[in-house]
């Protein structure tokens, strides 16, 4: 067995264990056995979402990698778009892909933040809702979204440099429906429509 200092959580201190999958199920027991009267308990990808969207941390096929959207974008976020720009040294010697890096950052018009809702009972955001300005336009696109330590939902997106500075107020179109409902002329009393949420761009990590 392999342990490492790379917990997935944000935590100061986690590991992640290593073994072969033939001996995995008797290593849960045995961790179970040892640990359930320590207060281990056993959790799942639900559990981890949270944690590593607390604090910022990128999943592949969210903020970075390719995955798909309900905005018909092409989706290629790399280090740079996932808020991880600053580790990346362009003056160090065989830079291999360094070209393409710059021409990327030369075009770049995004940045992947951390946004949080106000106030509990809301709907979910899903990967892809599309996130809008106060004028309504759209500026980017939900990577991730879970409920975080307080209760509150606590999430990721990728939107342009003019909505990511922290503080800023975005709207969330949580679970946008695919075919138009009503023209808001139509609508009647009683009738109800689906509207985006009020979020505020908070701090890309965990302080």
């Amino acid at each position: 067995m392999v342990v490492s200092r790379t917990g997935y959580t944000g935590e100061k201190m986690a590991f992640e264990l290593f073994v072969h999958p033939d001996k995995a199920s008797e290593l849960f027991r045995v961790l179970m056995d040892v640990g359930v009267p320590l207060g281990l308990k056993p959790i799942g990808l639900g559990a981890r979402d949270s944690l590593r969207i607390e604090a910022g941390l990128p999943l592949y096929g969210h903020e970075m990698g390719a995955g798909s959207g309900k905005l018909n974008e092409k989706r290629d976020l790399g280090v740079a778009e996932a808020g991880f720009g600053f580790y990346v040294k362009t003056y160090k010697p065989w830079f291999i892909g360094r070209d393409t890096y710059i021409e990327r950052e030369g075009i770049r018009w995004g940045v992947v933040v951390r946004f949080r809702f106000g106030e509990k009972g809301i709907r979910m955001a899903h990967n892809g809702d599309p996130v809008l300005d106060k004028r309504g336009r759209v500026v980017g696109y939900v990577t991730s979204c879970a409920v975080d330590s307080e209760g509150l939902l606590t999430g990721q997106a990728f939107v342009s440099f003019k909505n990511a500075a922290e503080g800023s107020e975005i709207f969330i179109y949580q679970s946008a429906p695919d075919k138009p409902g009503k023209a808001p002329a139509a609508l009647s009393l009683g009738d109800i429509s689906t509207l985006p949420t009020p979020a505020k761009v908070i701090s890309r990590f965990m302080k």
